[in-house]
């Protein structure tokens, strides 16, 4: 039986009694960060990290990058901290090599969800961070209990709590379509790697 990870998480935020920790959000896009912001701004201290290797080409990773100040700006969240890493292609290319051709929701995006969740719970420790989550989980094409698994053993390597997350209950998808709608944010139409782009651009090296 799945695990309702969106109960656990509500249970959490209760449980924190007007108390604002510090949250280390991996951010996908600006879109998802939209309704995921929205749910926890009110709980949390949030820095919003945007470690996204998988996206191609450098100029979709800029675009989406440059999203995040509109949104932040029109959901009145100014004071929300924003961490814009370079762009490193190929450590995506790394962990996905030898599933160049799995299919989209396969092994490789497992390897992709890894990368991005490992670089943020050592950020999240790092830099003292309370507990780390991931917007990932409000796309319904996203696996939440592959994508909490990952977290939950990440969270036991480096020592920093995660926070369990189903965005996409509640509406949270439909949310996110109609913040972005109103705020006037782009909204990409692949999940970012070349691989789910198909015919839309050549094959990466």
């Amino acid at each position: 039986m799945d695990r309702a990870y969106n109960r656990e998480m509500e249970e959490m935020l209760r449980a924190l009694e007007g108390r604002r920790p510090r949250l280390l959000l991996h951010a996908c896009c600006a879109p998802c960060t939209s309704s995921v912001l929205e749910r926890l701004y009110p709980h949390f201290q949030v820095t919003l990290f945007y470690f996204n290797p998988n996206i191609y080409p450098e100029e979709e990773y800029e675009k989406r990058a440059g999203e995040f100040p509109k949104l932040l700006r029109a959901a009145g969240m100014e004071d929300v901290e924003l961490i814009l890493p370079k762009y490193e292609p190929e450590r995506f290319f790394e962990a996905a090599r030898g599933l160049e051709a799995a299919p989209e929701g396969g092994e490789r995006c497992g390897r992709c969800f890894e990368l991005r969740l490992s670089q943020t719970a050592k950020l999240a420790r790092d830099g003292g961070y309370d507990s780390f989550c991931t917007t990932l989980t409000v796309s319904p094409h996203k696996d939440a209990q592959l994508i909490n698994a990952i977290g939950q053993r990440l969270s036991r390597e480096y020592g920093v709590p995660w926070l369990p997350s189903d965005f996409k209950k509640r509406d949270g998808y439909l949310r996110s379509i109609r913040l972005c709608r109103e705020y006037g944010i782009y909204r990409q139409c692949f999940c970012g790697c070349v691989y789910s782009a198909g015919d839309r651009f050549p094959p990466a090296d």
